[in-house]
């Protein structure tokens, strides 16, 4: 529910004072009492769980909490890593989720190969229950973005005008997936994930309005944290984030061949197809989604070198889509689709079907006739 104006405001601010204040009385500095890739790989195997069942990301946002306030009480042997991460992300789906989404354990534990049965999930949960006094909730880092994303929203209006194809809920699950991606960072956990949510919602101001810094100290007094803190953790979210957008490689396109051929990356010009024992769409590593298909009627040769009168702003483009995640019902598309219907069968002017004397494998179109 939504309040006009100053009611607004003192219900965001109230929500603040009761998260920092919950998150005082939970958070502990983390002291790694295992190798930190560890936690780290299997933070993004619950991730990947998550898009498996389709759960909301506040399920991940709170296994991955209960995880970190476990392994900072007990020192667990690294052979347990996996059954103590798969009872955190069951204890958050019955926390947080409703009773319809809650994974059956059975398939829970054969589906996500955890290693581990049922009753030794039943047992491990237990065991973190008792240690963590049967006190679940607590205030995540996805929380206090949710917080801080509101309070932006609703005190500088002009935030999203620079993204006007972005609704605050579909901007916020932009930020939300950038958060999930940081909590499996193990570097920023030394920070509360109060000062990393205003520390990714501060970075993300300053890309967007002007006025960024005097919204940012503002936020810093209200949730009562030190400057000096905050301008350390810009640094390391900003360099985390970096190898995010850098994860693809560059000047690629993604073709996707639904029925023979599968997808494949097609650098500087020049593209490749392979075929496929598998019919239908072709899915990423991970088993979550299918790639974003690149809209064309034409068919891609073979091989195709890059045309010589090529410009070299055509040569650097990057074809490249968003993922839609399932944050939140009704969220479209985080990027218009209207790009896609460019016919990228012809590179610089040049007709891809007639190079090299390959014809098109699909039929030529023929007349209509209306009965």
């Amino acid at each position: 529910m939504k309040f006009p104006g100053s009611l607004e405001n003192q219900r965001l601010s109230f929500l603040l004072e009761k998260a920092i204040s919950r998150e005082a009385q939970m958070w502990k500095v983390n002291v790694p009492k295992m190798p930190t890739n560890q936690r780290d790989e299997v933070i993004q195997w619950l991730a990947k769980l998550k898009y498996q069942f389709n759960l909301y990301p506040e399920t991940l946002a709170l296994a991955s909490s209960l995880l970190d306030r476990f392994l900072a009480t007990v020192k667990a042997h690294p052979k347990y890593l996996s059954c103590i991460a798969i009872s955190c992300f069951f204890l958050a789906a019955k926390t947080v989720e409703e009773d319809e989404r809650i994974p059956v354990l059975k398939v829970l534990a054969r589906d996500s190969f955890c290693g581990c049965s049922s009753s030794e999930i039943l047992r491990m949960e237990r065991i973190i229950l008792d240690k963590l006094n049967w006190d679940l909730h607590t205030a995540t880092p996805l929380d206090f973005l949710h917080i801080f994303h509101a309070i932006a929203v609703s005190t500088r209006p002009q935030l999203l005008f620079s993204l006007p194809k972005l609704s605050p809920s579909q901007h916020l699950a932009v930020l939300t997936k950038q958060l999930l991606h940081c909590m499996a960072c193990s570097q920023l956990l030394q920070f509360k994930g109060s000062m990393l949510a205003l520390a990714m919602v501060s970075l993300e101001m300053e890309k967007l309005i002007p006025d960024w810094l005097p919204l940012t100290i503002e936020l810093l007094q209200k949730a009562q944290m030190d400057s000096s803190q905050l301008i350390h953790c810009r640094e390391l979210v900003s360099h985390h984030l970096s190898t995010l957008q850098s994860s693809l490689p560059l000047n690629s396109v993604y073709v996707y061949r639904p029925l023979k051929h599968t997808l494949v990356t097609c650098d500087k010009g020049v593209f490749r197809l392979h075929p496929s024992s598998v019919p239908g769409p072709d899915f990423s590593k991970d088993n979550s989604k299918p790639e974003v298909p690149v809209r064309s009627t034409a068919a891609f040769c073979h091989h195709l070198p890059a045309a010589s009168g090529c410009k070299h702003t055509s040569a650097k483009r990057k074809v490249e889509e968003m993922e839609v995640d399932d944050f939140y019902d009704g969220i479209k598309r985080l990027y218009n689709e209207d790009n896609g219907s460019e016919n990228v069968g012809s590179v610089c002017g040049t007709d891809v079907s007639r190079q090299e004397g390959h014809a098109s494998p699909c039929p030529p179109l023929q007349p209509v006739s209306v009965m």
